[in-house]
């Protein structure tokens, strides 16, 4: 079995919590399936769980370098050289890390939901949208890259693993999908 997850900010991508937050098992009432990966308290959008271990390993390992597509909201105007620099690697304290991928949105996309509670606004500082791609998965790997460009993360959406994508999925849903593997 294979579910694709819409989930919502603050949540944590896991089934218990011992600290009282909201969790998967808050939105997701199927039993025995497990996360492939993990997607940040703070951050949205896609997750994919599978009692499937093959899938999940296929997905989830880094020798595979499953392409992740992530909307992302800065802080501050992107510019041309930043974003090269995000292509070409920057170095963090895990390693090198860089963008399969990355281009300047001229607009927030419109199917982004409005988040609860909403991202802090200042008047006077503008924001950007970004589409980036990864093929790694380290921890806040994406904030971490965001913030060595001096371009701090304010809302952070995953769109799409391999072949898999939100398309529809209105959040805090959920849906059974087929278990075949798609390109990825």
């Amino acid at each position: 079995m294979l579910i694709a997850f819409n989930k919502p900010y603050r949540v944590l991508s896991q089934f218990t919590d011992d600290q009282g937050r909201q969790t998967l098992a808050d939105f997701i009432d199927v039993k025995k399936v497990y996360a492939i990966g993990r997607l940040d308290y703070d951050s949205e959008g896609l997750m994919l769980l599978t009692d499937d271990g093959k899938l999940k390993n296929r997905l989830a390992n880094p020798k595979y370098k499953v392409n992740k597509v992530y909307l992302i909201q800065v802080e501050g105007v992107a510019k041309k050289m930043a974003l090269q620099s995000l292509r070409k690697g920057v170095i963090l304290k895990d390693g090198k890390a860089s963008a399969v991928a990355i281009k300047l949105l001229a607009k927030q996309p419109q199917f982004v939901w409005k988040r609860s509670p909403p991202i802090r606004q200042r008047q006077n500082s503008p924001t950007s949208w970004l589409e980036i791609t990864i093929n790694e998965g380290r921890n806040r790997q994406v904030r971490r890259m965001m913030a060595h460009v001096g371009l701090p993360v304010l809302r952070l959406i995953r769109t799409q693993i391999g072949g898999y994508t939100l398309n529809d999925l209105l959040n805090s849903e959920y849906k059974i999908l087929d278990t075949a593997l798609k390109n990825s």
